[in-house]
């Protein structure tokens, strides 16, 4: 399995998810699936779940496969999911719920 840095996961999410930058600058990207964090390595990845709590509609972190245990723990509460460069759905992202 190989290791993405910050730029890499970027790029390879524009591809794979036909996302785009965020020009609102809340997210790092956006596509059809909803808002994209990035989050390369494992001591990136509170900052990204605490970032991903104040996001409305659909949340991802997307992370390396390889940290994923780092994350999993990281993720409880935040309602985010988290994907992989390659398409993979690690956890699902929570239903947006409208508040009373």
């Amino acid at each position: 399995m190989a290791r993405y840095d910050h730029n890499q996961l970027i790029e390879g999410a524009k591809a794979t998810y036909d996302a785009t930058e965020d020009a609102s600058g809340e997210a790092d990207l956006v596509c059809d699936k909803g808002a994209i964090i990035v989050a390369a390595q494992p001591e990136d990845m509170k900052a990204a779940f605490k970032r991903a709590k104040k996001l409305k509609g659909y949340r991802w972190v997307l992370i390396n496969e390889a940290d994923l245990f780092a994350a999993n723990t990281l993720s409880l509460g935040s309602k985010a999911g988290m994907l992989t460069i390659d398409g993979k759905v690690l956890k699902n992202a929570d239903i947006p719920r409208k508040k009373v």
